[in-house]
């Protein structure tokens, strides 16, 4: 008790005069390098500027976020298919503990964490705080520091340490109540405004660095101990590095510290180069309020510049200072704007994101004009004609917005940021945002946007802010009616599409009449282009129905809706007509080598060699066809011809698909598929399979839940030729009509899927279902169960080939991938297929004409080795009920992509230790690359 007096006296000697102006807090923190903890002692003066009586205050606590697998981070990673976090060891973890609240008079408050806000505390008043009134709260606690694999802030392998959001710090107060947002790992802490003093202690030979105002160091016992102070701040950051980690640039307005280099730049390029970005921004925005800004190259590393930071090295297509300058751009920005606009960071996440992304493109068009997409590999004669690396530089941004309207997964701007899926948060939407300001500039024909930016900054540094008063202020000061834009392109997620209905000329003018293919209303600008060059501009405001527009021709020979992409508009392959003597009614088409960004002027046909591989086709190269680009499109053909080098004949396969986005529906994409094969499924022995399928896939409201519905009706028809190296008698030519339901959710932690199927055909009609359950325990052990259950409602036929497969299903649908799909002996007779019992031992019974029901585990021992069991029963006609099991171990090396099993113990007895072991190994290879990418892709979706 006589320490904590101490602690409290002491804290007490350190406050500075109290300011009514808004919060005050005052930390010392000492760090302990060996066991990665900080000891807190933190007083608090709570000023009451709102209306309202307050019986309680609350304080954001994101630290202790990292410290459970359940919490409210843990279960974003799991989302994301993030297994670090969840498999990370306790010592590794981040939380608060030890946390003691006094209040000025030495009485005890009590606290608690919300049921649904575990990353903030509620403290309980002994009396109501009334409006203008300030308590002084003193707190102690204790913070382990996380490991920064997960976030990038926290501590590295070398000792060095990245704080951020690491202390109790007063909410945000606004509409009567505090905001209790938990951590999603997405750096939008609601903090209210705080003046900070900063006392740290650590080890003499690192040092510290934050961007407040450092206003004393000193050495003492072997311990180095900073004060930092600073005013008006929502948050800080507290870097701990070695000495010439980080290095300062000043200039006569601000002071830029950083760690973020590349060795292919100099320090005086980079001394130019920041000098040169501090300025721009501060004559775009405004002053900044304070004397120093940090940016770490663990802030670029959790947001880069998505595009530059995949392309390889040895590539190389931009100058190494040009990569410099923007990725540094794109910090800088971040944090310049982060920490001076007072803003719901994150319901109100579209304005932050708005403005860094229209600077970026004005900095762009300001200092490197003409830069392509691809930099300088749009000067290579290889790459010319490719519009991905044609178009240029902030022509991507209209793109990756696009990809995920073509997907029908984009989602409104005014949506929360932790309610956006991944690509959206960190790409689409941020894309979206900007360029909607750059729509909102062009059609005011004044500057609007870049006039309001900086008065805005400016209100934001005077008070707490709300998305309305930036509404307001655009609003006020546009000539023009500017409703639309908020109505349609924040506060929604509807599309624009137009196109011409009508155009005719006269020598002196232009006639046309518009069609709004969607229905949505925005401005739109019709160009006149003469050899490229533009002759003639005008927005059309509204588009009363049947209405005719004249406009002046200027000798132009081509007019075009939307030619400088200025409206985010969903299709721009129906933009333009050309005013020549005869018009061409195709675009010409265009051949090219690989997938392409879609070009409007162009039906761009790709094509692309390809290799395949199976046991009696032998490789068969081909070339494939098809007209797929970077964005999704309507309809798609995919054909592909190849040559079997086994059977020296032509092979092949092809599909042609419509699909169908509704875009306000749960049923939100239909697909309309017509799929052909002929291929051999046997020594010289060929079959050729047509079928006409729908899809009908459903989602829920929340665009995060990687919950999926799929119904899919299908008619199979099979034409196989007659082959000696297989006994199955009538079944060379067959039709089945299927009916297949699935609905699953897959995350880390948590993974199910529920399939049912019924089969109709001539000679059998089938019912079967299937349970899938994959669960990963906080002990890291991870269980699979598969349940496996069908029943024959008839069956007329004469041979075993449509039975349930125990252990290797005939596929008689041909879905499967098999290697060598009639092989009984040799190593492709090994190959598994997650279908029917999914036994790995075989039996001499291995097929059932009546009914099937099996169970399928499996779990792990040590990484991704694992125990597996599997049991089942099975009916054939006139034979009794059998039962069978196998156990064995699985070594699951990627899940349903690469897995090996080695049968130990079944029905058939001990099988290790008996003949040709090697023949009893079965083994899941999958080498179609669309569903290899998915593991890299489901994430982001």
């Amino acid at each position: 008790m006589k320490s904590i007096c101490k602690i409290v006296a002491l804290c007490f000697m350190l406050l500075p005069m109290i300011s009514l102006a808004q919060h005050q807090c005052n930390i010392i923190a000492e760090i302990n390098h060996e066991n990665k903890t900080i000891s807190v002692v933190q007083e608090l003066t709570f000023f009451n500027q709102t209306n309202d009586t307050l019986n309680n205050i609350v304080l954001n606590d994101w630290m202790n976020a990292y410290g459970d697998k359940n919490s409210e981070i843990g279960k974003r990673f799991a989302d994301e298919f993030e297994r670090g976090f969840h498999l990370a060891s306790e010592k590794e973890r981040g939380r608060t503990e030890n946390i003691t609240i006094l209040n000025e008079e030495k009485s005890f408050l009590t606290w608690e964490r919300d049921e649904n806000s575990a990353d903030v505390i509620q403290i309980r008043l002994r009396e109501k705080l009334f409006p203008n009134e300030k308590i002084k709260i003193l707190l102690t606690y204790s913070v382990k520091i996380p490991s920064g694999q997960f976030t990038k802030y926290g501590y590295d392998d070398n000792g060095k340490i990245y704080l951020k959001d690491w202390f109790l710090s007063p909410a945000r107060y606004e509409n009567h109540g505090f905001v209790k947002n938990n951590n999603h790992n997405l750096d939008d802490i609601t903090n209210a405004v705080c003046d900070y003093e900063l006392h740290v202690t650590t080890t003499q030979n690192l040092e510290a660095f934050s961007d407040l105002d450092e206003v004393k160091s000193e050495v003492i016992n072997n311990q180095k101990k900073y004060h930092f102070s600073g005013k008006n701040r929502l948050a800080f950051k507290l870097l701990i590095g070695t000495k010439n980690e980080f290095e300062s640039f000043k200039n006569e307005k601000i002071e830029v510290v950083t760690n973020f280099r590349d060795e292919r730049v100099d320090d005086i390029q980079r001394a130019i180069v920041i000098d040169k970005i501090a300025n721009w921004v501060q004559e775009k925005l405004g002053n900044y309020p304070n004397q120093k800004i940090v940016v770490a190259k663990a802030d670029y590393e959790r947001n880069p510049f998505y595009g530059l930071n995949q392309l390889p090295a040895f590539i190389a297509p931009f100058p190494d200072q040009f990569l410099y300058e923007i990725k540094f751009l794109k910090t800088y920005l971040n944090n310049y704007i982060h920490s001076t606009i007072n803003l719901n960071p994150r319901n109100d996440n579209w304005i932050y994101d708005g403005i860094q992304v229209y600077l970026m493109m004005k900095y762009i068009d300001e200092f490197h004009p003409g830069t392509a997409m691809m930099g300088n590999v749009a000067k290579l004669k290889i790459f010319r004609g490719y519009n991905l690396v044609s178009l240029d530089f902030n022509g991507q941004y209209s793109y990756f917005y696009m990809l995920m309207a073509r997907k029908n997964l984009d989602q409104p701007l005014n949506m929360p940021k932790d309610k956006l899926i991944k690509f959206n948060e960190k790409i689409a939407s941020k894309y979206r945002a900007g360029l909607s300001l750059k729509y909102l500039n062009e059609y005011s024909e004044n500057g609007l946007v870049d006039k309001i930016i900086p008065e805005f900054y400016s209100l934001n540094l005077k008070q707490q802010s709300v998305s309305s008063d930036f509404e307001q202020l655009l609003k006020q000061n546009s000539t023009k009616k500017i409703d639309w834009f908020f109505d349609k392109i924040i506060n929604s997620r509807e599309t624009f599409d137009y196109k011409f209905d009508m155009v005719s000329k006269t020598n002196d003018s232009i006639r046309f009449r518009l069609k709004n293919k969607t229905e949505t209303h925005v401005p739109i600008p019709i160009y006149g282009t003469k050899k490229k060059e533009i002759v003639f501009k005008k927005w059309i405001d509204a588009l009363p129905k049947d209405s005719i527009y004249t406009i002046s021709k200027n000798n132009a020979d081509k007019i075009i809706i939307n030619y400088k992409n200025e409206v985010p508009e969903f299709n721009l392959r129906n933009n333009w007509r050309s005013l020549k003597g005869f018009r061409l009614s195709n675009r010409p088409i265009k051949f090219i080598f690989f997938k392409d960004l879609e070009d409007p002027n162009y039906n761009q046909i790709v094509y692309i060699p390809t290799l395949e591989f199976n046991l009696y086709d032998g490789f068969y190269p081909g070339m494939r066809f098809h007209n797929k680009t970077i964005l999704d499109k309507p309809f798609i053909f995919d054909v592909n011809p190849s040559y079997s080098t086994k059977t020296q004949k032509l092979t092949g396969r092809g599909t042609i698909f419509f699909n169908q986005f509704n875009r306000d529906s749960n049923l939100y994409h239909i697909r309309y598929l017509l799929n052909g094969h002929y291929l051999h499924y046997a020594p010289e022995a060929a079959y050729i399979k047509l079928m006409p399928a729908i899809y009908f896939r459903i989602r829920p409201d929340d665009y995060r839940d990687n919950k999926t519905q799929n119904i899919i009706v299908k008619q199979t028809i099979i034409d196989r030729e007659k082959s000696d190296f297989t006994t199955e008698e009538n079944t060379e030519n067959y039709s089945v009509f299927s009916a297949k339901y699935y609905n699953g959710r897959t995350e880390i932690t948590n993974h199910y899927n529920f399939l049912t199927e019924t089969q109709f055909a001539k000679d059998f009609g089938k019912l079967q279902g299937e349970i899938q359950y994959r669960k990963l325990f906080n002990n890291n052990r991870q269980l699979n169960v598969r349940l496996f259950a069908g029943t024959f409602l008839y069956n007329n036929t004469k041979s075993s080939f449509f039975d349930f497969g125990l252990d290797r299903p005939t596929d008689y649908l041909f879905e499967s991938e098999y290697l060598g799909r009639s092989e009984s002996t040799g190593l492709f007779s090994q190959q598994s297929i997650v279908s029917d019992g999914f036994f790995k031992s075989v039996f001499e019974t291995r097929f059932a004409n009546r009914w099937m029901a099996t169970t399928n585990i499996s779990c792990n021992i040590w990484n991704w080795i694992e125990v597996y069991s599997d049991f089942g029963a099975f009916k054939n006609k006139d034979i009794p009920t059998k039962f069978v099991y196998g156990s064995g171990i699985r070594l699951n090396l990627v899940t349903d992509y690469f897995e090996l099993y080695l049968p130990v113990h079944s029905s058939n007895g001990w099988e290790v230790g008996q003949q040709n072991y090697g023949e009893k190994i079965r083994f899941i290879i999958t080498f179609n690359p669309e569903a290899l990418v998915t593991l890299f892709t489901r994430k982001w979706f």
